[in-house]
């Protein structure tokens, strides 16, 4: 087991760059089973949720390598359609394989996915929009036992009731390669589901309008592989823009799309952070005491996003004033409170709102990570905080931060990555 341990109350200063996109390198590497010949992503960042999925695509016969922040992955000879236990539990968002196998190979078995617990994330709406298609699925024992009739997938019109983004990328997957026509309603509209989509246009789909609430597939007789550049992390730019908040610093975000969190900029600018956009980075001067802000709430794109919501609170809690959250996507989002608690903060919490009363200072504690964005926000909390923070359970960060502790040092953080003994004590 692994920790962070954080000395606070540095001030952050200079530049960094953004890797690639978490949430978008899962559904391209999954992308990449329709086409049946070589593909390579470059931008793909070192994660242990992307070494999951790279797990899943080596499991199901694919050639896969990497090649410093490009991965190469050929899927011509892929031969499985069952993705054992033991690796779908290791991500949520590895439902998104069902799509492309069932699209690719007519047939697909998997269990339900893994992940953070953010409370119920229910697959409902990917299961129903698959059977719309023609697919038959049939749940027994934790196991989805798809298949295919030989009249094949076929589009159809779907309705989504809520616009999820890993049901739009399921249904998205498997509609490419359908017998005519599909068009989702009320589709997400995430930059991921843009990227998706083009990476998917350029190995041969017919996918038009992606980022807008209707997105139409024709569906095509087969793709070929292509190059593709995963796009810039848009929550990891807010951490690191959160982090130099928090200690009154100054930063230069780098290889961003500042448009992409268009929701949150505004929010860091009303708490006091001077901000300058530019076409692809932001800067930011946090060298007073922040405000809170009135009111948070979290939606689908474009709105505030739900991964922000931890960040901002934490930020928040050493902000003048009140600020309150009102999380509208995940029933189970508010977990870091009790970690932040622990080191001072003022936080009340009434079903799924969260009343922040902004105090003088936090100080060290040692806190756990429940979830990837939760334990990134006791890293913030820690980077502001006097004393020193100790972050366990830090394998829920890994899962979306590339090299964070090495590019926070270079920006002036005392952060380090240390080995828990058995006694508790630590050893580097």
């Amino acid at each position: 087991m692994e920790k962070f341990v954080v000395r606070g109350g540095r001030r952050l200063s200079g530049e960094v760059d953004v890797h690639g996109a978490k949430n978008s390198a899962l559904p391209l590497l999954a992308a990449t089973i329709l086409c049946g010949s070589q593909s390579v992503l470059h931008n793909c960042p070192s994660l242990s949720d992307v070494d999951a999925a790279c797990m899943i695509l080596d499991y199901l016969g694919c050639g896969i390598s990497r090649e410093e922040n490009s991965v190469v992955v050929d899927t011509s000879n892929l031969e499985h359609f069952e993705v054992p236990d033991t690796l779908m539990r290791e991500m949520r968002s590895s439902i998104v394989f069902l799509g492309a196998i069932i699209a690719r190979l007519g047939r697909c078995r998997l269990c339900f996915p893994g992940g953070c617990e953010l409370g119920p994330r229910p697959i409902d709406l990917h299961l129903s929009a698959l059977r719309q298609m023609g697919i038959d699925i049939r749940e027994e024992h934790g196991y989805l036992d798809c298949s295919v009739s030989a009249r094949g997938i076929q589009g159809t019109k779907i309705v989504l009731s809520f616009p999820s983004v890993g049901a739009t990328e399921n249904i998205m997957l498997a509609a490419v390669l359908a017998k005519g026509d599909t068009v989702i309603v009320n589709a997400a509209r995430e930059p991921e589901i843009i990227d998706l989509a083009q990476y998917l246009n350029k190995c041969g789909a017919r996918i038009l309008g992606a980022g807008g609430g209707t997105i139409v597939i024709h569906g095509v007789r087969n793709l070929h592989g292509c190059e593709h550049t995963v796009i810039p992390d848009r929550i990891v730019t807010v951490t690191y823009l959160c982090m130099a908040a928090i200690t009154g610093g100054e930063i230069i975000v780098n290889r961003c799309i500042p448009s992409h969190f268009d929701a949150v900029t505004p929010v860091l600018e009303q708490m006091g952070c001077r901000m300058n956009v530019y076409p692809d980075s932001i800067y930011l001067n946090a060298s007073r005491r922040l405000r809170g802000v009135k009111t948070i709430r979290t939606l689908p794109y474009p709105g505030f996003p739900t991964d922000a919501q931890a960040l901002i609170m934490a930020v928040s809690t050493v902000a003048e004033g009140t600020s309150v959250f009102v999380e509208n996507i995940f029933e189970s989002r508010y977990k870091h409170i009790g970690e932040l608690a622990r080191m001072g903060a003022d936080i009340k919490v009434e079903g799924k709102v969260a009343i922040v009363d902004g105090v003088e200072k936090l100080y060290g504690a040692d806190v756990e990570a429940t979830d990837l964005r939760g334990g990134a926000s006791l890293l913030i909390a820690g980077l502001g905080a006097e004393g020193i923070t100790r972050v366990t359970n830090i394998g829920h960060i890994d899962r979306g931060y590339d090299g964070l502790e090495k590019t926070l040092r270079e920006i002036g953080a005392d952060i380090q990555r240390e080995k828990e003994g058995l006694n508790g004590s630590c050893s580097s």
